[in-house]
């Protein structure tokens, strides 16, 4: 294997790389494939970051299993592709009206970081929800009604940051999170306000930063919430792994104990269930890696969270949407020149090819 890997020449493999084990961790040389050709599903260990230097970019060959033996084989992992999203997303119907799809409060923005909360109250106005309501800091109020006009908003008693969260009584989902600091008197916010209503929160940014450095906090979180932590906001909240399989068990741990919806963000971005049960998502690219596009997802989940989609629901469907609109973004402008806006901007279109 050293001596084909020190060859200047294209290599592919076939099914997997050898050397590589499929569901646990590799010892030892492997195949540095550019591209392999599996067979009829993809192996757990090409949804991993750190083994794309072997696997490399990868295609399915149906070598024609039985989809009814397929559907029998059990497993708590799942490839989430298009035609899933037409089992989930909902069709409306003539006589629906706005309150039927619910209220959404997003907490969001600081002094100089109100891009955050725009961009994410816009991707939850695409994604549907009836009404949405954003509490920013009194610096942000002129932003905010001027960038989002279907938005309301609701004004901190602070000019410059989060310190005390509205009344709660409205609204069925809180997303918060975006652009949001650390100050003191925020941590004290967040806290009072996942004491005060258990209705589910999506978290996000700051507010899982603030999580992990007091980890007391997330007994509180409310059962059927939705965590999205990139790999660096994962590690601060679980602490350090040894390899990926080992990750994604901390992942698995953390929805059980939680009884919410974990979702690790990156390319196959993971979802974990509170079961166990983990689906990967086959959309989204590289140009997708910018600031700002979490806050997307953010919002996008909130505003499918308000329609009462379930969090597993909504996290599947969300974060599918995201990455195809990703997609068609770049498809528009190249993935150099993507931006997050792009990827709500394209938000009408994914909904349309994918439902």
């Amino acid at each position: 294997i050293n001596c084909v890997n020190e060859l200047s020449i294209q290599k592919i493999a076939i099914d997997i790389p050898s050397g590589l084990m499929a569901d646990v961790p590799s010892e030892g040389a492997i195949i540095r494939a550019k591209y392999t050709l599996a067979f009829q599903v993809p192996k757990l260990a090409f949804l991993f970051p750190d083994h794309f230097a072997f696997v490399g970019n990868w295609v399915l060959l149906d070598i024609g299993l039985h989809k009814e033996f397929l559907k029998k084989v059990e497993t708590p992992y799942f490839y989430f592709v298009k035609k899933d999203v037409r089992k989930i997303l909902r069709v409306r119907s003539k006589f629906d009206h706005k309150g039927k799809f619910g209220h959404a409060l997003l907490v969001a923005g600081a002094y100089g970081k109100m891009g955050a909360a725009v961009l994410a109250a816009r991707a939850a106005l695409r994604s549907g929800l009836g009404l949405l309501t954003v509490h920013v800091p009194g610096s942000g109020y002129n932003i905010i009604q001027s960038s989002v006009p279907e938005a309301m908003a609701s004004i901190d008693d602070h000019q410059d940051f989060f310190s005390s969260p509205p009344s709660l009584s409205s609204f069925t989902v809180i997303g918060i999170g975006p652009g949001l600091g650390v100050a003191d008197q925020t941590v004290r916010a967040f806290q009072k306000m996942l004491m005060l209503r258990k209705i589910p929160f999506v978290i996000d940014a700051d507010a899982l930063n603030i999580l992990a450095a007091n980890r007391d906090f997330l007994q509180s979180v409310p059962e059927g919430s939705i965590l999205t932590p990139h790999p660096k906001e994962f590690e601060r909240l679980v602490g350090e792994w040894k390899n990926e399989f080992e990750r994604l068990e901390k992942q698995q741990k953390l929805a059980k104990d939680l009884k919410s919806v974990v979702i690790l963000k990156g390319a196959n971005t993971s979802i974990a269930a509170p079961d166990g049960t983990v689906y990967f998502n086959s959309s989204g690219n590289p140009g997708m890696a910018k600031g700002g596009c979490g806050d997307v997802l953010t919002g996008i989940l909130t505003g499918l969270m308000a329609q009462q989609y379930s969090a597993l629901e909504a996290a599947q469907l969300g974060v599918f949407l995201h990455g195809f609109a990703g997609d068609l973004a770049a498809y528009e402008t190249g993935m150099n020149s993507l931006i997050a806006s792009d990827v709500t901007d394209l938000l009408p279109e994914a909904f349309k090819r994918a439902g």
